[in-house]
């Protein structure tokens, strides 16, 4: 059990971390860059990390649910910082889902068709979207943390 704890705060880690880096760091940095430049930089930077994220989304209830399994034998008797740790990460993976196959999606195509204004649009609606993401990301580890510890 400890292998599955380690993993899932590992994928968890790496997803709001990744967040975490991109939006409070990365973010502020490349916005002085000209659309032309900032753009690219910011589809390239996701096509890195979204498989990061990826990973992250597959691993996360997998070994979540088998922690519940071997832990608590089931959803029966969870703990309430379990089930709200479980929450906020199915809504994450759900606004993950979203900013992939949606805006993300629209960055791509504007960047390639050097259409600025259409990427830069997405590139709004992904930065308002990792910023709920990585509140919510933060608020789970800190559920997590801090109901693992009373």
């Amino acid at each position: 059990m400890a292998f599955l704890i380690a993993l899932h705060g590992l994928a968890a880690v790496i997803w709001v971390g990744g967040m975490f880096f991109a939006y409070v760091v990365l973010r502020p940095a490349a916005q002085a860059l000209e659309a032309a430049v900032r753009l690219p930089l910011w589809a390239r930077t996701f096509a890195r990390f979204f498989p990061w994220v990826w990973a992250a989304v597959v691993l996360l209830p997998a070994s979540g649910y088998a922690v519940i399994a071997s832990r608590f034998g089931g959803f029966a008797h969870l703990p309430l910082y379990v089930n709200v740790m479980q929450a906020l990460g199915i809504l994450m993976i759900l606004l993950y889902l979203h900013v992939f196959f949606a805006p993300y999606r629209r960055l791509r195509k504007g960047v390639a068709a050097g259409d600025f204004v259409k990427a830069g649009q997405a590139l709004t609606q992904i930065r308002k979207l990792v910023g709920v993401n990585t509140v919510l990301g933060l608020a789970t580890i800190f559920v997590a943390l801090f109901g693992a510890a009373g």
